[in-house]
């Protein structure tokens, strides 16, 4: 049975992406310290953002498929889901008492959790049921909403007409969509065994090398940089109001 396959080049992408998201928080706490005005909330800097979420669900469908090519490893598959659900737990508990009217009760490691128990249950279905499951997943939510989801104890399904405030909601209906529609995707390469060319590929030069470290440290990078960007900024920002 051959070896499960690890594209270096998929962790210099999830290394782009998270390199994305410290760019976007960074601008985030420039504005809510006071340094800059009307950048964050602009619609293209929050398209941004959306964009870079988008990039992590589809590399959860990515990395699903590469790692179960021979077969789903148990022990590496559900230390890496409990790191993630701890993670999420805390981060809901933290927001929760730094900021209780915008705490994040669905945010893009929620997601995560669900778009892999999702798609662990499609690992071995066809690319067309991937295919077909992420588009209707991704499009349901266009097509229907109702106020009865407009609590946090049901927006995080993804209907709700008024979504309740969070710093950061990435429910499961369109983005876990985007998960499966990378999985089809995947299989359609490995089954037409389009991946040899992009096995080959290596980092060159300092820049492509700290991608790929980034890339497989990438939850370590989104836990900490939020904490460390506004130890840096708050008391700069004060500091320079004091004079």
């Amino acid at each position: 049975m051959a070896a499960p396959l690890r594209l270096t080049i998929v962790d210099a992408i999830r290394g782009l992406a998270i390199a994305g998201v410290v760019l976007f928080h960074f601008v985030w706490d420039l504005e809510f310290a006071g340094f800059i005005s009307g950048v964050a909330y602009h619609p293209l800097w929050l398209g941004f953002g959306r964009s870079l979420a988008g990039s992590f669900m589809l590399l959860v469908g990515v990395s699903l498929v590469l790692a179960a090519r021979a077969s789903l490893r148990a022990g590496p598959y559900l230390r890496r889901l409990g790191k993630i659900i701890a993670a999420a737990a805390a981060i809901t508990v933290v927001t929760f008492y730094i900021m209780p009217d915008r705490f994040i009760y669905f945010g893009i490691l929620h997601a995560i959790v669900a778009a892999t128990l999702v798609g662990t249950l499609l690992l071995r279905a066809p690319t067309w049921v991937c295919l077909l499951a992420g588009l209707a997943v991704f499009l349901a939510p266009i097509m229907w909403q109702s106020q009865v989801f407009d609590t946090r104890w049901l927006a995080w399904i993804g209907f709700a007409e008024r979504i309740p405030l969070s710093n950061d909601f990435v429910p499961i209906f369109p983005w876990v969509g985007l998960t499966l529609l990378g999985m089809a995707g995947t299989k359609l390469l490995l089954s037409l065994d389009l991946t040899a060319p992009l096995g080959r590929w290596e980092p060159d030069g300092c820049l492509g090398h700290s991608l790929v470290w980034m890339g497989r440290r990438s939850l370590m990078i989104y836990l900490v940089h939020q904490p460390v960007l506004l130890s840096v900024i708050l008391p700069l920002s004060q500091a320079l109001s004091a004079q």
